[in-house]
């Protein structure tokens, strides 16, 4: 994916100006910058959900998945639910459970998600994400809430089951790059 002078503004004021990435297939790439510098809007321009007011996206992925600031689960569905949405067919109740439980949600996958605080629903998201048949995965300030022991959990869960997916993080963290192993792009 590359994105070629892409500028963007709200209500007339300027939120990206003359951008230039490119994301390279089965690359990590984290976004990082300052409160209010167009990262989240930058992530929804790659994702197709909002159309640039300038510049071009050449090369968008065909199947994306995506982790956003809200978790956006169904609160009566399960965790183990919400994951089997997007799986392909063949994936297993067990390998769901046995992927929801690498980061901490075990006791927790026949509970409705709406029962479920806000770092384990945004753990529920992320496993969908990582779960999903997806060959890009964006994930939008994914570690918001979490703890330092949670958060090193579910990096290290998101590292070891998406080899060969493209990632894009947006973080205030800069230093989630390199534990993340992802070349950061500051804007």
């Amino acid at each position: 994916m590359e994105l070629k002078n892409i500028s963007k503004a709200f209500d007339g004021k300027q939120v990206l100006s003359d951008i230039s990435i490119v994301v390279p297939k089965g690359s990590r790439v984290l976004i990082s910058g300052v409160s209010g510098r167009g990262k989240t809007t930058l992530l929804r321009i790659m994702l197709g959900l909002i159309k640039p007011d300038s510049g071009e996206v050449i090369g968008a992925f065909s199947k994306q998945a995506a982790v956003f600031q809200e978790d956006r689960l169904q609160a009566e569905f399960t965790p183990v639910t919400c994951v089997k949405m997007v799986c392909a067919p063949h994936v297993s109740r067990q390998e769901i459970c046995a992927q929801l439980g690498e980061v901490g949600l075990a006791e927790h996958i026949d509970k409705p998600t709406g029962k479920l605080s806000g770092g384990q629903r945004r753990r529920v998201a992320i496993v969908r994400a990582v779960m999903s048949d997806a060959d890009a995965i964006f994930f939008d300030e994914p570690f918001t809430g979490f703890d330092g022991k949670t958060k090193l959990t579910v990096i290290d869960y998101i590292n070891r089951h998406t080899n060969g997916k493209t990632l894009v993080f947006v973080s205030h963290a800069a230093e989630d790059a390199e534990l993340l192993k992802a070349k950061e792009i500051r804007i």
